[in-house]
């Protein structure tokens, strides 16, 4: 029992070990935009958004400015400490030592997630939690267990604003859409701001675009949400997934465009009730958007008048990567 005691204790040592090294590593000179919208006071809070927009910056940052360290902690629930032990038992004991602030990243990665959050909320009202996850589909089908304890937040990717301040250190205050569109701007320093605007729609909707390997990473998006978030949501199988990974390519090369799901089903040789299905999974997960006219009523159901990507870095990058 004792050895058993030890084990278990420095698997939890491991756990602080790789937050204190995240605080090291996290740079705290460009903040997102919702970071200073949060309302932190909140007894539980969620954050979604796309993979790769920097959820798990924002909350480092957070907790390194913000936090006393010894009665905080951050884990990934990918991380090993969970195949034999529970967000419940971690919670249990990192109260029972003064702790008070659990942060559980990709928080979609443990099983009946939800449920344990809504127990954590009752079982110890002095502790409060931050919980993220990037597969959007299974955290909004989870927060149904959850309403009236936590507040959720969506965070998405790089606005021009942001591109211009995190990659050529422009710092520029919010325009409203009416001082743009009335030529009511100053930007001082910055003569010619379409000058970076082809780069921005490129690659600048992601922070992590200023590595090397960012066509390798946004891959690896692609190929996680099509291939694993949306077919374990809705219990697809292997073939599924890969006519999703079609429909995506025929999309990226169309947009903007009419659907046709006659069309559709045929290209993908799939049935056409199904098309529709799969557009709005690529939706929920952030990848599409479906624009609607506005035709009200029982005529508007189902109704679908373009679609597009949900950034112009998609339609780039997905026309250079082989899909399919």
């Amino acid at each position: 029992m004792h050895l058993y005691l030890c084990r278990k204790q420095q698997i939890r040592d491991k756990l602080f070990e790789y937050f204190y090294k995240l605080l090291k590593d996290t740079d705290t000179q460009f903040y997102r935009y919702l970071y200073s919208k949060i309302n932190w006071n909140n007894r539980m809070l969620g954050l979604i958004g796309p993979r790769g927009v920097g959820k798990t910056t924002l909350i480092i940052q957070y907790t390194k400015n913000n936090l006393d360290l010894k009665e905080t902690l951050y884990v990934t629930a990918e991380d090993f400490y969970f195949s034999d032990n529970t967000i419940l038992d971690l919670a249990d004991l990192f109260v029972k030592q003064g702790g008070k602030y659990l942060f559980i990243d990709e928080i979609h990665k443990y099983k009946d997630w939800s449920k344990e959050l809504k127990l954590l909320y009752d079982y110890y009202p002095g502790l409060k939690v931050v919980f993220s996850g990037s597969s959007v589909l299974d955290i909004k089908k989870g927060v149904t267990d959850l309403s009236r304890r936590a507040v959720m937040y969506n965070l998405q990717g790089l606005s021009f604003r942001e591109y211009l301040h995190l990659f050529h250190n422009i710092k520029l205050e919010t325009f409203t859409l009416k001082n743009i569109l009335e030529h009511q701007i100053d930007i001082p320093g910055l003569e010619h701001p379409l000058r970076h605007f082809k780069n921005y729609l490129k690659q600048g909707y992601y922070p992590f675009a200023l590595e090397d390997d960012f066509e390798w990473r946004l891959r690896q998006i692609v190929n996680q949400t099509l291939e694993s978030d949306i077919p374990l949501y809705a219990e697809m199988n292997v073939s599924t997934g890969r006519k999703l990974k079609q429909l995506m390519a025929i999309i990226s090369k169309s947009t903007p465009f009419k659907p046709n799901f006659s069309s559709i089903a045929t290209m993908l040789s799939a049935s056409r009730n199904n098309i529709a299905d799969y557009c709005m999974y690529i939706e929920e997960a952030g990848m599409v958007a479906q624009l609607r006219n506005s035709t009200g009523g029982i005529r508007s159901l189902g109704k679908v008048n373009k679609y597009i990507l949900r950034t112009p870095t998609w339609c780039i990058t997905l026309q250079k990567i082989h899909l399919i």
